[in-house]
């Protein structure tokens, strides 16, 4: 059997970082087992349904590297076949007409649970000698009314539901359009679906397509309901936690191998191993290895993955996806360092590459002017003598690479006799107008020798204007 896994979201939104892990999942399953990997757009709901998050998901499903083998498939194209399955469904007797008003549907509703029965309809319209006048009707699903659904999930166990606790479900509104419980059922045997992963609020869903798959005369596929994601606080993860949509983690300076070994491990692992590539998880993934027990979503624990492929990746995939938070900071690269020679001395100082492209803008455009503190402490008199030396030996310098720079510092400290702190620190405040920077023989060749002498020269003009000054 060749096994057939679908990711079937609905265009209402951003793509969550929930689905992101749903779809993972599926697309884990069947890559680990030489499978097939569906996308199926669940888009009848005509009135939410936007292309803006169609797109979405699609920019979502690119970005994470999650290539489909089919799709997107899209529910709203497939209305024929829907109304073609109700028929067949009613010319079975296993589905009927529903004549009952929403007022009566309500009152009924608000007496059972005023006599703490669980709500449900109570079959009135089952066996209608004749259909009333004025009344467009739904469609219900005519659900066994004795016996047990029972099926062995691939994560919660085995689930059995009486069938006395599930009602006739609709199955077509009065308009004729379908709904959810009914069209998945029709996509997933259409389409040949052996293995259903989603999450556990689909659970309860789960019986009822079980009857409606055996009234269709269709094999069941295998199930797997996936625990949800909390947020810190164990409610279930929303805005409030902070960004959830999986775009908002690429602007937010996520690398997309990052978010996706975050995502497997909530709620499923090997052994004690934290970092998978793409690959050791298609190798190591079973969909039955997933825990029960709801995850907790630990953004700490993202940074630090995000900062281990930030240092470990090709630094050249890593700039590539730096270059997007450049110019979506406004920042313009030419003239400037090779991202590459960023990401190599930045990746270790910073969590994300949004902060790292902020944090580098010094060396791309320079400052105005130094930051107050950081000249009042750094710029002083004092420094006027390292500053002229540094300036001095570095105008001389050939070869403008790390080594040779941190010689010069240290030369010009051995032959002043002072600390390298006296040193260094005026330098990197005339190099970045701060005190804080990488290394600093790394800061001058990250700089450049143009704008790094540039520096040197408005820091000693500084010192000199704050000496006429006194």
């Amino acid at each position: 059997m060749t096994i057939r896994t679908r990711f079937a979201p609905s265009p209402t939104g951003f793509l969550h970082v929930g689905g992101a892990r749903t779809a993972l999942f599926c697309w884990l399953q069947a890559r680990a087992n030489q499978g097939v990997f569906v996308l199926r757009i669940e888009d009848t709901d005509l009135q939410r349904s936007t292309p803006e998050s169609v797109q979405a998901i699609l920019d979502g499903m690119q970005w994470l590297g999650l290539d489909y083998d089919e799709g997107p498939i899209f529910q709203s194209e497939r209305f024929g076949r829907y109304a073609e399955v109700v028929q067949q469904l009613l010319a079975a007797d296993q589905a009927y007409h529903c004549y009952c008003s929403k007022e009566r549907l309500q009152a009924l509703r608000e007496q059972q649970m005023k006599d703490g029965i669980k709500p449900r309809y109570d079959g009135k319209c089952r066996a209608l000698d004749s259909a009333p006048e004025g009344f467009e009707p739904v469609v219900r699903f005519r659900n066994p009314q004795t016996g047990k659904v029972v099926f062995d999930d691939l994560v919660r166990g085995r689930i059995s539901i009486s069938n006395d606790e599930l009602d006739d479900l609709i199955i077509a509104r009065p308009d004729g359009s379908p709904t959810y419980n009914f069209t998945v059922v029709v996509d997933d045997l259409d389409m040949g679906i052996t293995h259903i992963i989603r999450g556990d609020d689909h659970i309860n869903n789960t019986p009822r397509q079980i009857n409606i798959y055996r009234a269709l005369g269709g094999e069941l596929p295998v199930f797997a309901h996936v625990p949800m994601i909390l947020g810190t606080d164990g409610a279930r993860l929303s805005k409030r936690h902070g960004a959830v949509g999986v775009m908002q983690y690429r602007d937010d300076g996520y690398l997309a191998p990052a978010l996706l070994n975050y995502l497997v491990r909530l709620g499923w692992s090997h052994g004690d191993q934290e970092v998978f590539s793409m690959d050791e998880m298609v190798a190591l993934f079973d969909i039955r290895d997933v825990n029960r027990k709801a995850s907790t979503f630990n953004t700490g624990k993202l940074d630090w993955l995000n900062q281990h492929y930030m240092k470990n990746l090709p630094a050249r995939e890593v700039a590539a996806q730096l270059a997007w938070h450049f110019s979506d900071q406004g920042i313009s690269t030419a003239g400037g360092p090779a991202l590459e020679a960023v990401v190599g001395v930045q990746a270790e100082r910073v969590k994300t590459l949004k902060e790292m492209a902020a944090q580098s803008r010094v060396f791309f455009e320079g400052y105005d002017s130094p930051d107050p503190n950081a000249a009042r402490k750094h710029l002083r008199p004092v420094a006027a003598g390292p500053l002229q030396a540094l300036l001095k030996n570095l105008q001389a310098l050939e070869d403008w690479s790390p080594g040779p720079l941190h010689a010069v510092i240290d030369r010009v400290a051995a032959e002043l006799e002072v600390g390298m702190g006296k040193v260094a620190q005026p330098l990197r405040v005339a190099l970045t107008g701060t005190g804080v920077s990488p290394s600093i023989d790394k800061t001058l060749w990250l700089m450049g020798r143009q704008r790094s002498l540039a520096g040197i020269e408005k820091a000693l003009k500084f010192i000199e204007a704050r000496i006429a000054a006194q």
